[in-house]
């Protein structure tokens, strides 16, 4: 029997992404293999946010095509495929195919990549195994809005409501290339949650808040992320949200996910000083996110807070470095996370003057990120000594509502805690980021 091997980099969303193709790839007759060195197919799900996303692509490509076995087909996926197609096929010729977000993904001889030719066909269907019915051979369309998710092997699981972007942020190209929101409806979603069994679920979008504002036509432009909320909080014990527009956390949202028992808001902020965040296209300043995130801490004190900043976005002035400066130290936020701004071809910031420096935005990085840790280990200390409910994701490691799964630290507990189960632990020590704690 044949066999694949998928290797995801990028945003919980690939992920999704991913466990899609699959399950696509095991209902067409293949199994996972081991490693990708014993892969008839490998299949890389690639990311295109940030150049140095698109840099590790290329390299993870062009390093498990070297190391494929004799035989074996290297496809790639993901938004590089998509945004990138013809240039990416001509420049990696080591590849045999680039599939867009349209295409399928699979496994064939020459000559089946949809559209007669026998090499890499960018952004169309590719080599699939066929399935036969009669005398005609059926080759499975994938489609990724189209989920096909069985049990998740750990206990929590990602879930993607919506695909695309309807924001015009002046530094991203994800709506050039992951189109306008299109929101999937709330049945489909709950059937999903259902089918993974799972203790946790981590719903995620381009912009979480808004959706159903697509989809709802008895009730225009009119939010549904709140009723989705609802509906999966009464199938699975937490519910988790990542990717909060700051102008979309309406009262009913935040009162929404402060009452219940994962009080973790991801906050999408980018920057606080009101002229770069203007010419990022995007809403707020450091005064009103600062009363938004007061309001949550007031609602729920034990509220835990993640947030993004861009660094070095065209125009960034010493003021504007200062005021984030403040910023982070007056906010507090548990979690935090710094990148670099990069140019985006084809984005309204690609045009701006004002470049800053590579040398200047990498000692804004480098204060920026060291007072964030002296705040995220002053944060984890003040937890010692705490009584808190964790779930147990794998044997000796778990997590609290404080620490989303895969990006945030965790909680050393002891190996004899059950696996996929809810305990009762007390917090003996901050080891940085990670907690150990003790029933």
């Amino acid at each position: 029997m044949p066999s694949y091997w998928v290797q995801t980099l990028g945003c919980p969303k690939n992920e999704v992404d991913s466990d899609v193709i699959e399950g696509s790839l095991r209902r067409d007759g293949m199994d996972a293999a081991s490693s990708p060195d014993e892969a008839d197919l490998v299949v890389v799900n690639t990311c295109a946010f940030i150049e140095a996303a698109r840099e590790e692509s290329v390299s993870v490509v062009l390093d498990l095509a070297e190391r494929r076995r004799d035989g074996a087909r290297v496809v790639v996926t993901g938004c590089m495929a998509e945004r990138y197609g013809d240039e990416l096929a001509d420049a990696l010729p080591e590849v045999d195919a680039v599939v867009g977000f349209a295409g399928q993904v699979g496994l064939g001889g020459e000559g089946s990549a949809g559209d007669g030719s026998t090499g890499p066909s960018p952004a169309t269907p590719v080599a699939v195994p066929v399935r036969r019915t009669g005398t005609a051979a059926v080759a499975p369309a994938l489609d990724l809005s189209h989920v096909l998710r069985g049990p998740s092997v750990r206990p929590w699981a990602y879930v993607k409501v919506a695909e695309g972007c309807d924001k015009s942020c002046g530094f991203c190209a994800i709506p050039s290339f992951r189109g306008a929101q299109r929101s999937r409806p709330i049945g489909d979603i709950l059937e999903e949650v259902e089918r993974l069994q799972v203790q946790e679920v981590v719903l995620v979008a381009q912009d979480l808040a808004a959706y159903g504002r697509d989809r709802t036509s008895e009730r225009p432009g009119e939010r549904r992320i709140v009723e989705l909320v609802r509906a999966v909080a009464e199938r699975v014990p937490w519910v988790r949200l990542l990717y909060l527009y700051p102008s979309e956390l309406t009262d009913e949202l935040l009162e929404s996910v402060a009452s219940g028992p994962v009080p973790y808001f991801d906050l999408s902020l980018q920057h606080v000083s009101a002229p770069l965040v203007r010419a990022m296209r995007r809403w707020g300043d450091g005064e009103r996110f600062l009363e938004r995130i007061e309001r949550i801490r007031g609602l729920r004190p034990d509220a835990a807070l993640r947030s993004n900043f861009i660094v070095g976005y065209p125009g960034e002035t010493e003021r504007d470095h200062e005021r984030l400066l403040d910023f982070v130290r007056a906010a507090r936020l548990d979690w935090c996370g710094f990148f670099a701004y990069s140019v985006e071809e084809g984005t309204h910031a690609a045009g701006l003057e004002g470049r800053v420096p590579d040398e200047l935005v990498s000692l804004r990085l480098r204060e920026l990120g060291e007072l964030q840790d002296r705040i995220t280990a002053a944060r984890r200390d003040e937890l010692v000594g705490a009584e808190v409910e964790v779930l147990v994701d794998a044997p000796g490691r778990a997590r609290s509502h404080r620490e989303a799964p895969e990006i945030d630290g965790v909680v050393h507990v002891p190996g004899s805690l059950a696996v996929g189960g809810f305990h009762r632990v007390r917090v003996v020590a901050a080891e940085g980021p990670d907690l150990r704690a003790v029933p």
